[in-house]
This record gives C-alpha cells, sequence and structure tokens, in this order.
C-alpha cells in the first residue's frame, strides 16, 4: 500500500494538520472535530490494493469498479455515499504531435475524497499544492477538491488546444505552399492530426453534462455556493469543445483542399502526358510512312527528300509545342 497511496491529508479549516496515518483513524478524527476532510491520493491501485480503501470509505462497488477499470468516459454520478467523477486529463507530445490521455477518478463524500489516477499527465500534485496554498478555497471542503481539480484539468485543455492550434496553421501553411512536398506523406500527416483531435474531443466533449450538473443542480456532498466556480469551469470547457470543433472542421476543409489540389495536379500531369504523346505521335506516324518498302513513293529518290522531311517534322514539333504551350498543356 505506501506504493499506491501517493499521499494521505488532514485538513481542516482550509488547513493541514498533523493526524493518524491510518485511514480509518483519519476518517474517524475528520468526521468528529467537524470542518475537516480527509484527501487520499492513490496511483494505479488493483484490486487488492483498493480494498482498503473501498472498505474504510465505503465506496460502491459499481464506482470501485469503474475506478479500477480505466477506460472510462468523463462522467458524473451519484450514489448513497458518495460522489463519483471521471475527468481525462491530456498531454500533449509538440514533437510527435501526439495527444495522450489519462484518467483521475474522485470519490467524494461528506468528509473525504479518494482521487484514483491512472496514466501521466495527472495535475494533481500541483492541485494539492496550490490548494494548501489557499485555505480561503480549501476550507469548502471536499467541493474545493472537485472544483480544483477540473479547474486545473480544464485549463489545460486550453493549452493543448492552443499547441493544437498552432501545428494546425504550420500543416495549413505547408498544404497551401506553392511548392508542395509528397503528396501522400500530406495526407498521412492530416489524417493523424484528425486522429489526435479526436483523441482530444473524447476527453472534452463528455466532460460538458457533468460540468452542467454540478454548476446548475443541488447535488449532495457538494457545497451549496459552489454553483459560480464550476460555472466559470463549464465555460471554459464550452470554450475549449468549441475550440476542437474548430480544429475539426478545419482538418476537414484542409483535407478536402488538398485532395483538391491533388486532383488539379494530376490533371495537369495527364494534360502534359497528352501533350508529350501527341508530339511524339505526328513524327512516328510520318517516319512510319517513309519507313515502309515501297519503290513508288514521292521524294523517295529526291535528294532533297530526306532533309525536307526532316524540316518538315520540325515544323510540325515547333507548331504543336506553341500550340501546347499557349493553352497551358506545357
Amino acid at each position: 500500500m505506501p506504493v499506491v497511496i501517493v499521499d494521505v491529508g488532514i485538513y481542516r479549516d482550509g488547513r493541514r494538520t498533523e493526524g493518524p496515518t491510518d485511514l480509518s483513524d483519519a476518517l474517524r478524527e475528520a468526521r468528529a472535530k467537524g470542518h475537516s476532510f480527509v484527501w487520499v491520493g492513490l496511483y494505479e491501485p488493483t484490486e487488492d490494493e483498493f480494498d482498503l480503501v473501498t472498505n474504510e470509505f465505503e465506496l460502491h462497488p459499481l464506482a470501485v469498479e469503474d475506478a479500477l477499470n480505466a477506460h472510462q468516459r468523463p462522467k458524473l454520478e451519484v450514489y448513497d455515499d458518495s460522489l463519483f467523477m471521471v475527468l481525462k486529463p491530456l498531454t500533449y507530445d509538440d514533437a510527435a504531435g501526439t495527444v495522450t490521455t489519462g484518467e483521475l477518478m474522485l470519490f467524494v463524500g461528506d468528509c473525504f475524497v479518494v482521487s484514483v489516477r491512472h496514466g501521466e499527465g495527472s495535475p494533481l500534485a500541483r492541485v494539492r499544492q496550490r490548494l494548501e496554498h489557499e485555505p480561503e478555497v480549501l476550507k469548502h471542503g471536499p467541493t474545493s477538491v472537485m472544483y480544483a481539480v477540473s479547474d486545473a484539468v480544464v485549463d489545460h485543455y486550453i493549452d493543448v488546444a492552443t499547441a493544437l492550434q498552432v501545428d494546425l496553421e504550420e500543416l495549413e501553411a505547408e498544404v497551401f505552399a506553392p511548392v508542395g512536398g509528397d503528396n501522400r506523406n500530406t495526407a498521412s500527416r492530416i489524417y493523424a492530426f484528425k486522429r489526435q483531435v479526436v483523441e482530444f474531443r473524447r476527453a472534452t466533449v463528455p466532460l460538458a453534462e457533468p460540468m452542467t450538473r454540478l454548476a446548475e443542480a443541488r447535488l449532495p456532498f457538494v457545497d451549496s455556493g459552489s454553483q459560480p466556480f464550476f460555472r466559470d469551469v463549464s465555460d471554459h470547457l464550452t470554450r475549449v469543445n468549441e475550440s476542437a470543433e474548430g480544429l475539426d472542421r478545419l482538418l476537414s476543409d484542409i483535407l478536402s483542399a488538398h485532395l483538391a489540389q491533388t486532383g488539379v495536379q494530376q490533371n495537369d500531369d495527364m494534360r502534359k502526358i497528352s501533350a508529350w504523346a501527341a508530339m511524339a505521335a505526328l513524327p512516328t506516324m510520318i517516319a512510319g510512312v517513309y519507313g515502309m518498302n515501297f519503290d513508288h513513293m514521292p521524294e523517295l529518290r529526291e535528294p532533297w527528300g530526306y532533309p525536307a522531311v526532316l524540316g518538315l517534322l520540325v515544323v510540325l514539333e515547333f507548331l504543336l509545342h506553341r500550340l501546347f504551350k499557349r493553352r497551358g498543356w506545357l
């Protein structure tokens, strides 16, 4: 358990206090003294490792199952003894151009918070440090932890969306550059980027409904005065989702434009190939005629016949070249 439990803190009136390290004793003390709560942080616990926390805090088995199986959509569920919230923190590797998704679960009860983290990119350590320096926020109890974690996750969504926007502008400039690169590579980059935007939206879009509930509804274990704070988080999330939707639409437009450019380029190539084929066909035809083995052919035995035919070929090729050049085929 020491490896799984990242931190255990007892908070009273917005400040961290010394207390028992045993979870049962810490919870009993928090409930006895009032205006106190316990915050337990866990990292990728197994079922056996999580049993102690489950029993001590009487967590709902369905929520526990979701917390152990780290493949959940963002959601908020209300149980008799606690709230269960799932968030998906994101990180963006600018060098690789990939969005990585973690998972963060919060159990919020009358005087406890249990956070379960899967994957990297979780803001919990920074959130705990910031809250411990803001006792006026922390004194609102477990709700303050839920708000601070949600706010940190959504704020980081904004940073990721900004980074995606910058990379998308670079990709757009490459697609519409006068001299493009490898078309196949560009198309694969567009599809890969679109995949990252889809991964981004999987984390942000489903979170809108839980944030709306926290901002508008009276929920158990949530401080009655917290609605404006969650409303602020919901507004930020709405802007993030609008930005993600704009990125997705712009990517579709860029892909359509790229495919149209590719079609135009292929048509232009076909025109050039056709022009050169026509220029090659004319001398081939004339040479084929004079290559036939007949005794009676015009100019066949004249001394000027051979240079006259060569001159005719040159003149005709020049005229065809001028014609195709004027029409933009060459």
